[in-house]
């Protein structure tokens, strides 16, 4: 497997987790591995530290310091993981509760930074990212992206192949439809306003105005983005 920077023009991309199933893989693919006290100097779990210290932190590593653009940086891209997937039963609503509200208050402090116009606002590239963790029966039935608006209409039947369950002339393999990792992205001046007003699965599949994309894509995508590959097709 090629290491990131190989496929994406040297690309330098950093991963900040306490997973340690994800540092292996996040190893595995080429991206420097930060824990959360080698980020913050304190030596805690991510959803213990303060949001606003790590926002402010996370866009040093990028290059923006004191509201101004550096003129180099220690990372292209830094992925930020929340939740460590390891809290079962009675803990994990509680868990699950506490780690949106870290990552409200972590998109809150970046957001504050990265104001429309400002020298970080027009270089930062922001990606929310939110998988499911248990997945079970019953979700296949409720939260498939194959699912359609008009469930009644004779033409459902000639609903085309989509792309992401393509990869060239030939279906992907292994595809799952249900559950999907949900995305929202802003970069001022390149993204675009959908009529989604909330992050759930319902909201994006009636009101989100992109479809389904795998995942090796979307990274691609981000990249494209970033300067660092071509457009997904071209």
């Amino acid at each position: 497997m090629p290491a990131i920077s190989e496929r994406f023009m040297g690309m330098k991309a950093a991963l900040i987790t306490n997973n340690r199933n994800l540092q292996f893989f996040g190893a595995k693919l080429g991206l420097t591995v930060l824990k959360s006290d080698e980020l913050v100097k304190n030596p805690c779990l991510l959803a213990e530290s303060p949001a606003d210290v790590v926002a402010l932190e996370c866009l040093n590593l990028l290059g923006f310091k004191e509201g101004k653009t550096l003129e180099t940086s220690e990372y292209d891209l830094v992925f930020v993981h929340v939740g460590d997937g390891k809290r079962v039963n009675d803990e994990k609503n509680e868990a699950v509760t506490n780690d949106m509200e870290y990552v409200n208050a972590l998109v809150g402090g970046i957001m504050q930074r990265a104001q429309p116009g400002s020298e970080i606002g027009s270089r930062l590239h922001f990606s929310l990212v939110m998988s499911y963790s248990d997945v079970t029966a019953d979700d296949e039935a409720n939260l498939s992206v194959l699912i359609t608006k008009d469930k009644d209409s004779s033409l459902s039947i000639l609903f085309p192949h989509q792309s992401y369950t393509m990869r060239g002339e030939n279906p992907r393999k292994d595809v799952r439809h249900h559950c999907p990792m949900l995305i929202a992205q802003l970069q001022y001046g390149v993204t675009r306003k959908d009529m989604a007003e909330a992050f759930s699965f319902k909201e994006f599949h009636e009101h989100g105005g992109n479809l389904a994309i795998p995942a090796d894509r979307f990274l691609h995508e981000v990249a494209f983005k970033l300067w660092k590959a071509p457009k997904y097709g071209a």
